[in-house]
């Protein structure tokens, strides 16, 4: 089937660019929400529920309300980026073309490193809950089980792709809306004796310090992470330029209430602050459902966390994992062959590049979701800083913009905000981090007699383009 329609008054709106058209255009702006949201995962808190309560002293809804704040000045950088830049590299095309191509590959080298990881990272944990509902059965099973249906999937085309995060949101959005509904009734009916309404969870001043700041914050970015993906859905938009940047907005503005909003509920429902004990951590979520709802209706919550891991939230991973790789081969930044686009439009060797890559790492990495999650974190957060510099090189030097708030304050305050995140890493990730960059400079020198990058000034939007007025999302 041929699922692409070409928008109105734009027959190839990549010419600028000096490329063609060759993925499907069929992703209105509403498309790009619902797949930003799906990234993101609307229930993203209930599998790290107990792990960020004891980080963050029962703070939890704290926790996200600070990791929505920090993000949304990254994603008000990707959306001035987007519209100069409708591309499908994301931050490698966005620093390439707004500073230079070197520091462009190593940013999409950066991000490579969390869009690698991320698929992976969800799979392995979509895998463990599905042991804990099948006892005995092996873990790469599930893992690799998960990995074939997503790249059957992403292979038939974007429609599909849509199609699967429509369903897949209802589901979840549904699930949100019955735990509301049973935190609610729990709280109102005092089922459990240590529930009850308190702003503790939102602002607990006893336990309120720099340090826990700092590593809540950690946790939270990693939950936020997905918003960045609709950049790489740049070349299947239909919504224009701002498209993309408006969708990541309100994606981070949305997922962020979702977050705070079911994170507050079950505080109140765990009572006054008490540390939970490792035995309990990973369903702590859960308890309280189980002791209000009983035992049929916490399977389907259950059930729930593992589909929308293992299939909603790894399918769209997937998916903008294959078009950096793809932009980032069409560039000659990777090898060329991973550039290549099936009669469904879509990069269907990137998709099974970044499968195979995601199966061996499945059945090598498995119990290591810690380590994962610090070197995801470290990856996109490093390629997220050099965006806000970006942000400034381009608009303020390149094109003599005079926007000091949106092109100035925000990148700075962002980058500020990063960097702070950044140097609180922990070791392991900073290690891992410059392995990886060093590896980037072995592929770079490997791959620098490619065209790419040279046929395209870094600085070809036009500037009228660039600096036309922007909506809520400029």
């Amino acid at each position: 089937m041929n699922d692409s329609k070409t928008p109105v008054g734009a027959a190839d709106p990549l010419s600028q660019f000096g490329y063609k058209q060759e993925l499907s255009r069929s992703m209105s702006t509403g498309d790009l929400l619902i797949y930003g949201l799906i990234f993101m995962l609307p229930i993203a808190p209930w599998a790290i529920f107990g792990e960020v309560y004891n980080l963050s002293k029962g703070m939890v809804p704290l926790v996200y309300l600070l990791g929505a704040t920090a993000m949304i000045f990254t994603a008000l950088s990707y959306s001035q980026m987007a519209r100069a830049f409708p591309l499908a590299g994301g931050v490698f095309s966005y620093v390439g073309r707004g500073i230079n191509p070197a520091i462009g590959f190593f940013a999409g080298w950066l991000m490579l490193l969390d869009y690698l990881l991320t698929p992976t990272l969800l799979y392995i944990m979509a895998a463990e809950s599905m042991v804990g509902i099948l006892p005995g059965t092996p873990r790469w099973l599930w893992g690799v089980l998960f990995v074939v249906v997503n790249a059957a999937i992403n292979l038939s085309g974007v429609t599909s792709l849509k199609r699967m995060n429509r369903v897949m949101l209802v589901i979840e959005l549904a699930f949100v809306a019955a735990f509301i509904g049973i935190a609610v009734a729990g709280l109102m009916g005092h089922t459990l004796p240590q529930a009850a309404w308190s702003t503790a969870p939102l602002w607990n001043p006893e336990h309120v310090t720099p340090a826990l700041v700092a590593s809540a914050l950690s946790i939270a970015v990693l939950s936020f992470l997905g918003f960045d993906g609709i950049a790489t859905m740049a070349e299947e938009s239909t919504g224009g330029a701002r498209s993309p940047g408006r969708a990541m907005v309100y994606s981070l503005l949305i997922i962020g209430v979702l977050f705070v909003a079911q994170t507050w509920l079950a505080s109140l429902l765990a009572g006054p602050y008490a540390a939970v004990p490792d035995d309990r951590i990973a369903n702590f979520f859960f308890e309280p459902i189980r002791a209000i709802a009983g035992t049929g209706i916490v399977n389907a919550f259950f059930l729930c966390n593992v589909v929308a891991i293992g299939i909603a939230n790894s399918l769209a991973a997937q998916a903008a994992t294959s078009r950096l790789v793809y932009s980032m081969a069409r560039d000659r930044k990777l090898p060329a062959f991973l550039a290549h686009v099936n009669r469904r439009k879509v990069p269907s060797a990137a998709i099974l590049t970044v499968a195979g890559i995601s199966t061996v790492l499945v059945i090598a990495a498995a119990g290591e979701i810690g380590m994962m999650s610090a070197m995801v974190n470290f990856g996109a957060l490093s390629a997220f800083a050099v965006l806000h510099l970006a942000v400034m090189w381009y608009y303020l030097r390149k094109q003599g913009s005079r926007r000091w708030l949106s092109h100035l304050l925000l990148p700075v305050i962002g980058f500020v905000i990063i960097a702070y995140v950044l140097m609180n890493a922990g070791v392991m990730a900073q290690i891992t981090g410059g392995i990886w960059l060093v590896i980037g400079i072995a592929v770079f020198f490997l791959q620098r007699g490619g065209s790419g990058g040279a046929r395209v000034e870094a600085d070809a939007a036009p500037a009228a383009q660039a600096l036309a007025p922007t909506g809520p999302a400029g």
